[in-house]
């Protein structure tokens, strides 16, 4: 039996993952990495098999024991961590001083063409730290239009982002979940690949704004502004200069680029459709509720 670690537990992403590896019976032990053990084990309260560990990426003394007997780790990058060189530099060195040999990134759709981003540095960290490893590369997450722009949509009924007209391709996390759980079941089968997930829709944010606005019956406007302007909006708003660099970034680079590529590797490894944005706005329009 393996032990695999899963750090991020309780956020979006490592909810999915854990809700999706014990759904599909496997025979692993799974451990879920948090920073508050309490909050997690109430997300968790159904899961009487999940083992937990103490482990915060911005406290480096919490990797030792977190990481002990571990034979494969999912890792993600919390979205306001950008510094790699402080904090995953010293945390891949302790994933390989431990002897732990597989290793499943989840990246994002891209990432090999930009060295600026931190998820394209993390994979070089990986790559040459000689583990076997798997990049999962999924496109834009709906999710998004739920946390990080959820601020601006409830109180102005606005997206507001450097990403003018350009076009996104939209997964939904609970795909991406359900997609590395397989991976991580099925490591030796994938391992030292890079592989794109995505939708089926490459659509700009006009365009979502539009199908938001009719699923709740409020408008729903987009706003594009300039990468300065953007930074002065989010930073009045109170985020971190290095999550408005990433989400800068993140939003601003695919003007400059062709449309995403559509991959069917969601459908290969799972046999269904991935949700539609349709679908998604349908299922989560309640928190676009205007307060």
């Amino acid at each position: 039996m393996r032990q695999i670690l899963i750090t991020g537990a309780s956020g979006n992403i490592g909810t999915e993952v854990i809700k999706s590896l014990f759904k599909q019976g496997n025979n692993n032990h799974i451990i879920a990495g948090v920073r508050n053990m309490s909050k997690a084990k109430q997300i968790f309260t159904d899961f009487k098999n999940l083992d937990y560990r103490d482990f915060d990426f911005e406290n480096l003394q919490t990797f030792d024991k977190s990481l002990e007997s571990i034979d494969c780790v999912f890792l993600l990058r919390p979205p306001h961590i950008s510094d790699v060189e402080k904090y995953f530099r010293p945390l891949i060195q302790k994933i390989t001083d431990k002897g732990i040999k597989q290793i499943v990134f989840l990246s994002v759709q891209g990432a090999e063409k930009s060295k600026i981003i931190p998820h394209n540095k993390i994979e070089r960290l990986i790559q040459d730290s000689g583990m076997d490893f798997i990049f999962l590369r999924p496109s834009y997450f709906m999710q998004n239009l739920t946390t990080t722009l959820l601020h601006d949509i409830q109180i102005k009924r606005q997206i507001i982002l450097p990403a003018g007209k350009a076009k996104f391709n939209w997964i939904d996390i609970s795909n991406i979940g359900e997609t590395a759980a397989i991976l991580l079941d099925n490591f030796d089968l994938h391992k030292n690949k890079e592989i794109e997930l995505t939708g089926l829709e490459n659509l700009d944010f006009k365009t979502v704004a539009e199908t938001m606005s009719i699923v709740t019956g409020t408008r729903i406007e987009f706003v594009n502004v300039n990468p300065i302007n953007f930074f002065r909006l989010k930073r009045k708003d109170g985020l971190s200069t290095g999550l408005i660099i990433v989400m800068t970034i993140l939003h601003f680079l695919p003007r400059l680029q062709k449309e995403p590529r559509i991959s069917d590797n969601y459908e290969i490894l799972t046999g269904k459709k991935p949700t539609s944005l349709r679908e998604f706005a349908d299922r989560e329009k309640i928190n676009w509720k205007v307060i």
